[in-house]
């Protein structure tokens, strides 16, 4: 059975301060534990730093017995690869290497490049390493991920699949390849409800050791056995599920003791950390910068005095304004978009929040496309009340308008001032990204930034596609909280079981292109998995035309 072990890890991105140090934390054979944390504080740099992806400045690591790792954009980076080159990034090591080069054997030869010599030695050197038996297991693991299988591997793109049906598709092959320890960085993203209900299964079921980072409340709860909280450039454990996480860490707080110990604590850990960094930059002068920021570091906390704990929440304060607008706020009229559902009619009212649902692959974000009016619906009409405006947040963050700016000047431009616009990005919790560009910001960074515009414009109806997808657990909860008391309307497409709770209605797109209406989250959920079931009964509305 394998483990993790980590102690005093340290580590600092390039020409920047450590993001953390002196974590330290085990996981035993057959735990499977969740790192959490705000965005930004290194959740994911951890599992690269286990994984060999990263070294760390400092600290020690070890993980025994087999492990594979999936990373958090899986699929997502290179979609013009084809799927096997991205089966290959999960594959074990050797099987990993010598499929790489029997893709690139296979390249030469098409080319010219090669006379056929080197391809006949790939392709003996995979079938010898078991890479025959691996392609078998490709193509189940395809047929159970994928809707109708995948013929080719080589030939099918990774864009042909859904963000959905790829991480899927991962997952599969990484559970079925059983592997002593798993590494998974946010693997619910993308995924629908029923396919998160598989995941939550297959976790448990794992007989092996999982280490994974994830935003997903209502998944940590039903599987985690054991979180690793990042906070305050260090971590601390609490040996049990999530649901029990905010009364262990309130009882930590208080534990801590007043505010002079607090702070006293934090200072003398500040002062050992500046001294091991000046006796190793005595040792080895390229340490003498990080020796120096640690110094530096030491000196500005002690001459702020007494600050709030050592290890403050975060304060992320949400205050979407919204307006008033007419009663009948969108109107869609026997609306289709290409193939992806029949048509349908339906109404949306001031101040309703409507979960659009469904699997993935059934056209819900073209949906919001057709409302926002980036693309014309098929067939129908869409039609807006009077006095309404309309703000979009996209799943991808797929921001032209944004490109190449800081994120203070992208909020500069929404209050016309750069210091009221350094006070609302700090309220986001963004004040350390005011000069960083957006493509430079994490998922979770550039969701909040979307979310402060959305506020700042003023709109009275929001189309938002997955909100919650890359947003910390406290920016979750915090956006929740903005939406309860937003004047106007929402409709949003998620797969966050606890995101979808807040919801007052749901419309639902199902694999068979019929769309319906449900009254409530419950019933939401039972048609999710259940849709044959659910839709004989009187409180489902048919809204096919």
């Amino acid at each position: 059975m394998g483990s993790v072990v980590v102690s005093d890890l340290e580590y600092a991105p390039p020409a920047s301060e450590a993001l953390f140090f002196e974590v330290g934390f085990g996981v035993k054979p057959g735990e499977h534990a969740a790192i959490i944390g705000a965005n930004g504080v290194g959740k994911s740099t951890i599992l690269r730093i286990l994984c060999g992806e990263l070294i760390a400045d400092a600290g020690e690591h070890a993980i025994t017995g087999s492990m594979l790792h999936m990373t958090q954009d899986v699929g997502m980076s290179d979609p013009e690869r084809s799927i096997r080159e991205l089966l290959l990034d999960v594959a074990p090591p050797e099987l990993r290497t010598a499929g790489r080069a029997l893709v690139e054997a296979e390249r030469a030869l098409a080319t010219g490049d090669d006379d056929g010599m080197g391809y006949a030695e790939a392709l003996t050197t995979w079938g010898d390493l078991g890479g025959y038996e691996l392609e078998a297991s490709w193509s189940a693991a395809a047929a159970r991920a994928v809707s109708g299988g995948i013929d080719d591997l080589a030939a099918r793109r990774v864009l042909e699949l859904s963000g959905g049906e790829r991480k899927r598709l991962v997952l599969e092959l990484l559970f079925a390849a059983s592997p002593e320890v798993l590494l998974l960085d946010e693997p619910d993203n993308y995924l629908d409800v029923p396919t998160r209900s598989w995941l939550e299964e297959r976790i448990r079921s794992f007989p092996g050791t999982i280490l994974m980072v994830s935003h997903d409340r209502t998944l940590l709860e039903n599987v985690a056995t054991k979180l690793v909280v990042l906070e305050g450039s260090g971590c601390w454990v609490h040996g049990g599920s999530y649901t029990t996480y905010p009364e262990a860490r309130e009882a930590r707080q208080e534990r801590l003791g007043d505010a002079r110990k607090r702070w006293e604590d934090e200072e003398r850990r500040l002062y050992r950390h500046m001294k091991i960094m000046k006796q190793r930059a005595a040792a080895n002068f390229k340490n003498a910068t990080k020796a120096n920021a640690a110094e530096t570091r030491w000196e500005k906390f002690v001459a702020a005095g007494p600050p709030p704990p050592p290890v403050p929440d975060q304060h992320i304060h949400v205050a979407l304004r919204g307006a008033d607008s007419a009663r009948r706020v969108v109107m869609l009229d026997e609306v289709s978009v290409g193939d992806l559902f029949l048509p349908f009619s339906e109404e949306i009212h001031f101040g309703e929040r409507v979960g659009l649902i469904g699997p993935n692959g059934t056209g819900k974000t073209h949906l919001l496309d057709a409302i926002e009016g980036a693309r014309e619906a098929d067939e129908g009409s869409i039609r807006f009340g009077p006095r309404t405006s309309v703000g979009r947040f996209t799943q991808v963050h797929h921001r032209p308008d944004f490109a190449g700016r800081t994120s203070a000047d992208i909020v500069t431009e929404r209050v016309g001032d750069q210091e009221k616009a350094r006070k609302r990005l700090a309220r986001y919790g963004l004040a350390g990204q005011v000069d960083q560009e957006f493509e430079t910001l994490s998922g979770g960074q550039k969701a909040r930034l979307e979310i402060l515009c959305l506020e700042l414009e003023g709109h009275n109806v929001l189309l938002l596609d997955e909100p919650t997808d890359n947003l910390d657990i406290e920016s979750s909860e915090a956006l929740e909280q903005a939406l309860d008391g937003f004047v106007g309307t929402v409709v949003a497409v998620s797969h966050d079981r606890t995101f979808l709770a807040t919801m007052d209605r749901f419309v639902m797109i199902g694999d068979d292109g019929d769309v319906v209406a449900l009254p409530d989250h419950e019933l939401a959920m039972r048609a999710l998995h259940d849709p044959d079931e659910v839709r004989s009964l009187p409180q489902v509305k048919p809204l096919t035309v």
